[in-house]
């Protein structure tokens, strides 16, 4: 509350991949109304602290079609968008998706409507949208000794290639994607569990949510990193992650 500086900038990271269905998002970034829009954001004390944790810096051409464009893609190829969990900076993109549809836990999209949202960062009023197409998933028990330590998960197509991992902590239904394609090294979008993959590996966590679950989903995350060491770990908001995902499409054989 009294902090006279900000942090370096960020980045939204949005994740893309490409499937044989075709285009899969994880996450989908920030919305440039709130930018440009005076109401996009509440009014009053919550709306103070709103302005006080984030600032941002979303162009005309940072939108989530003008991003996908810039790259080759059309956002109307994009048939599913998972979001890792419902705050401002993951679900932006979700006025554009009427198409598609939005998977998120259903332990998150619990917390809409749960006492205190609104403080907590999920605004309803961004969230439920008409027109979209939410699809609520619960991860399941796995005994799959190449998940371990994880032994919940789902599988969003039903061929191992997108698996959803339950990283609760941040939010209540945090999600991460643990994405295996043939001839690449593992990924893992983790979302907001971390904002530096170095700090993730010390254990040096965020201070938003509850800590005592981030912990425990940080620790997940690690002992599956030890056991598959050329896993590349992708927070959403981490400047290194763009580096680090183009070095893993260098390894494609």
């Amino acid at each position: 509350m009294t902090s006279r500086r900000w942090t370096a900038p960020r980045p939204i990271n949005v994740y893309v991949i490409e499937h044989s269905t075709g285009l899969v998002l994880f996450d989908t970034g920030q919305d440039r109304a709130s930018v440009t829009s005076d109401d996009y954001f509440p009014r009053g004390p919550v709306g103070w602290l709103y302005r006080r944790l984030a600032r941002f810096d979303i162009g005309a051409d940072d939108t989530l079609t003008a991003s996908l464009a810039a790259i080759g893609y059309d956002i109307a190829d994009v048939h599913t968008a998972i979001v890792s969990h419902l705050h401002q900076d993951h679900i932006g993109g979700l006025p554009e998706l009427g198409h598609a549809r939005i998977i998120v836990s259903a332990a998150e999209r619990a917390s809409v409507g749960a006492p205190g949202a609104l403080l907590n960062g999920v605004m309803r009023a961004h969230i439920d949208l008409p027109g979209l197409r939410w699809e609520e998933v619960t991860p399941v028990e796995v005994d799959d000794p190449a998940l371990a330590p994880f032994t919940y998960a789902h599988d969003i197509f039903g061929d191992g290639s997108l698996l959803l991992l339950p990283t609760p902590g941040h939010t209540p239904g945090s999600l991460s994607l643990l994405i295996r394609q043939q001839g690449m090294p593992e990924l893992l979008c983790v979302g907001d569990l971390t904002y530096d993959v170095e700090l993730l590996a010390d254990e040096h966590v965020p201070g938003l949510g509850n800590r005592s679950r981030v912990i425990d989903s940080t620790r997940l995350v690690n002992e599956y990193a030890r056991r598959h060491p050329n896993l590349v770990v992708l927070p959403a908001h981490d400047p290194a992650s763009a580096a680090a995902l183009n070095t893993a499409r260098s390894q494609v054989r």
